[in-house]
């Protein structure tokens, strides 16, 4: 049994919330905190228990620091915004607390998704003793774990990878994103890489796609090759990759709104000067956008999330596929929030499972592929996130639809 503070009061943050509140026996204390606490109170009077919640600015180093000192909690489950990550692992390290985090660190001023500045906090968490994991959401985060669990148990060598993100839900809305607007549209409109060779291969954004038809009736998509973050640790931590690509899926109606909106600069994220103010065009855009933690009322539909992986077993080709489908709907019944703040937020509390109950508690900074799936993967099936693996034809192919190459 262990406290843990969860910092964020988002829809990750409360899902989060709701399924550490349902399991006492290893989250016997639970502290939310936010720079809003009236988001986080309105979070605990959903639950059938009481937690306790707190204010904090996770920027400041010196004001966490001080929180967590006072609460004590043996865990921090970072669902903030990416930008706080490494003054929380400052916070953390100051306070002799473990660290978790769902999104890897972006600096403040530039698109840039990197591990490299979370990396370097190695040699300091091995010294405080003291364990942070990375990427404990879905993608990445269950991407990351599906991908390792198909390593170890269907595969002698993986050399290949496609992370394919269906969300086959409608909100009703002309347009918004199903999660922080900000780092969504960030996240769409930067260069694609994808690893190719021994190296990342730069392309323009939105510049590959592909159709893909979902298992179990979900139904067909077009997918769009985009970057993310996980193919910088898994193409790191499994070198006998030769490619690793990641795809999401978009509507045409979607990217219209996208195209118009980076045309006339509202997707920047340069200040500009209005009326004596500086803003910053795309928190602006933000504001405007509603608000993805309200979304879960009037999304219908499912998601499809999961990884193809080709390699070899035994000496043959094999490709195997593993996934996810989580229906919008289901999830709002059980903890009000839709899908896409679920399928994140039930990895990131399995992954605080994990540390607390000392089976991924080691010191040192790690990416979640690089501990055993095999514990976490039976806790999806077990907490609302269940799996299937099918092999597919060797053949198969994401970037060949209908004999044509896209």
């Amino acid at each position: 049994m262990s406290r843990v503070m969860i910092i964020g009061a988002g829809g990750v943050g409360a899902v989060v919330t709701h399924k550490c509140a349902q399991l006492p026996e290893v989250f016997s204390e639970i502290i939310l905190a936010s720079r809003t606490e009236a988001k986080c109170k309105a979070i605990a009077a959903q639950l059938s228990r009481p937690i306790r919640t707190a204010r904090v600015d996770a920027d400041n180093v010196a004001e966490l620091t001080e929180l967590l000192q006072s609460e004590r909690p043996a865990l921090v489950i970072n669902v903030a915004l990416p930008y706080q990550d490494l003054s929380i692992m400052d916070a953390c390290l100051a306070a002799g607390v473990h660290y978790l985090d769902t999104a890897n660190y972006e600096p403040l001023d530039t698109a840039k998704f990197e591990y490299r500045w979370q990396w370097e906090y190695q040699d300091r968490f091995v010294k405080a003793g003291l364990t942070a994991l990375l990427g404990s959401g879905f993608d990445p985060g269950a991407t990351n774990i599906f991908t390792a669990y198909l390593a170890k148990h269907y595969f002698d060598e993986i050399t290949e990878l496609d992370i394919v993100d269906v969300n086959g839900g409608d909100h009703g809305y002309p347009f918004a994103t199903n999660f922080n607007p900000e780092i969504n549209i960030r996240e769409v409109t930067a260069d694609c890489r994808h690893w190719e060779g021994g190296e990342f291969v730069t392309t323009p954004a939105m510049s590959k796609k592909a159709r893909f038809d979902c298992p179990d009736g979900v139904g067909s998509y077009d997918i769009y090759r985009m970057y993310h973050e996980e193919l910088e640790s898994l193409s790191k931590h499994f070198p006998s990759l030769r490619r690793a690509q990641f795809w999401m899926s978009f509507s045409d109606n979607y990217l219209k709104h996208l195209e118009v909106l980076g045309n006339v600069g509202m997707t920047g994220i340069e200040p500009v000067q209005y009326q004596g103010q500086q803003i910053v065009p795309i928190q602006f855009l933000a504001s405007l956008l509603p608000d993805p933690s309200t979304l879960g009322p009037r999304t219908k539909g499912k998601t499809c999330i999961g990884c193809i992986v080709r390699g070899h077993k035994d000496g043959k080709d094999k490709v195997m596929y593993l996934y996810n489908i989580a229906d919008h709907q289901e999830c709002y019944r059980e903890v009000q929030s839709q899908a896409i703040s679920y399928t994140t937020g039930v990895p990131a509390m399995i992954g605080a499972k994990m540390i607390l109950e000392g089976h991924w508690c080691e010191p040192g900074v790690w990416n979640v592929e690089q501990r055993d799936p095999d514990p976490f993967m039976a806790d999806m099936n077990r907490y609302g996130l269940p799996w299937k693996v099918v092999e597919l034809d060797p053949a198969f192919r994401l970037d060949v639809v209908q004999g044509q190459e896209l």
